[in-house]
């Protein structure tokens, strides 16, 4: 019995073969470069069929499973960030200088400074030197330090520079910062790739309670939402708005804010630009946008943007000149490919093109592996039914037989 159970439990959980029948789109890959990398861009057409975690995709040579690695466009930046000892502050003249010691922590290109002050711009001068007492370093460039609390638009206290490795910095603030009010800073380096996206669906402008502006947004089918690009003219500026995203019942998705600064103060520019949302991967027919004005106007929103990160399938030919791309198997566990775990996009890995998404021609689906109970549900409530109709007349017959006539 226990070998049956086992053997019962393994042919119920055995992982779903791939085979051409059982997709039901097709599409060509005309390959360009059949002696280099290529990929494809997943396009509408396949998340409208395909599984939502594209795991269903198959790449094919004839009857031949090609290898592929499926790659996020996701782009993305990191920071290794590090204390970086503050020496010598203090006032020289009317303004605030001090160096900072950063031997060991090269390369860097960034210093975040910690500043007790509110309402303020400040232009910051950064200088790189091999000694820690040489005042005629190489001059890095200046950063526009602010914090406009007052206003409502957020604050940097960032220094930004070419890449360095010089082992000490020496810093200038323009007057307007004390020396108490340099609390620490911290060095670090920065990286950052592109990321890529495609558009995820329209939106359009609906109507809005006062003090709102709201957009409805019809995405396509399949497509994850990652993104909203507000498309704003140059001249809207100084703005710090808050935005919701909801679902097509009103259910708050998500909150946080848009914003643009342009303020010139004392001869000093600030500029800042944060007019896109990036969002928690989402799959929805429908959303809706709100923009909270308050007592403000309303923004001079040109277009807004619904855009996924790009998927793309890498693969190498072999000089293969053309394969097939099958998907639409919902059944089909996600492949698992050597080819994925080793995988690097090379530079030179060439975009490969697809036909026309269509019905495959050789589709005839799995086949029925459900229980006979589940692919017979309807005979077997007959059955049922029959089945207690007939015991509830042999039960009524033996009543009448035992209240009739005569009987002891």
């Amino acid at each position: 019995m226990k070998i049956a159970a086992l053997l019962l439990t393994f042919i119920l959980t055995a992982p779903y073969e791939a085979a051409i029948p059982y997709f039901s789109r097709a599409r060509t890959v005309t390959v360009p470069s059949p002696d280099h990398q290529n990929y494809f861009i997943v396009d509408a057409g396949i998340w409208k069929f395909a599984r939502p975690d594209l795991g269903d995709l198959r790449l094919y040579d004839a009857q031949l499973s090609v290898p592929y690695a499926l790659a996020k466009q996701s782009g993305g930046s990191s920071t290794r960030e590090s204390p970086a000892p503050v020496l010598n502050l203090g006032k020289a003249g009317d303004h605030t200088e001090f160096d900072l010691d950063v031997r060991g922590l090269n390369p860097y290109e960034r210093v975040r400074l910690e500043i007790d002050a509110k309402n303020f711009i400040n232009n910051a001068r950064v200088q790189g030197s091999s000694s820690l007492n040489h005042r005629a370093g190489i001059d890095l460039g200046r950063s526009t330090l602010y914090d406009f609390t007052s206003e409502g638009l957020g604050s940097n206290f960032l220094l930004k520079f070419p890449a360095s490795s010089f082992p000490y910095l020496h810093v200038q603030l323009s007057p307007g910062i004390s020396p108490r009010q340099i609390k620490s800073a911290y060095i670090s380096n920065f990286s950052e790739t592109k990321s890529a996206r495609t558009q995820a669906g329209n939106c359009t402008s609906a109507l809005a309670p006062a003090m709102q502006s709201a957009f409805n947004c019809l995405l396509w089918e399949g497509m994850p939402l990652d993104r909203l690009a507000f498309d704003l003219p140059p001249g809207a500026v100084n703005f710090n708005r808050t935005v919701i995203v909801s679902d097509g019942k009103g259910n708050e998705l998500e909150r946080a804010s848009i914003s643009r600064v342009r303020i010139d103060r004392a001869g000093q520019t600030v500029v800042a630009d944060n007019v896109a949302l990036n969002l928690y991967s989402r799959v929805a027919k429908q959303v809706k946008i709100t923009v909270e004005n308050g007592d403000d106007p309303p923004l001079p929103i040109q277009q807004l943007r619904p855009l996924s990160i790009e998927r793309r399938v890498y693969f190498d030919p072999n000089r293969r000149s053309a394969l097939h791309l099958y998907y639409g198997d919902a059944r089909l566990d996600a492949p698992s490919y050597d080819y994925q775990k080793f995988f690097q996009p090379l530079p030179e890995a060439v975009m490969a093109q697809l036909g026309a998404d269509e019905a495959n021609p050789q589709f005839t689906g799995r086949p029925d592996d459900r229980p006979w109970s589940e692919r017979h549900n309807a005979l077997l409530w007959i059955a049922m039914l029959s089945a207690v109709a007939l015991l509830g007349g042999l039960a009524l017959r033996g009543l009448r037989s035992t209240s009739a006539p005569g009987t002891n």
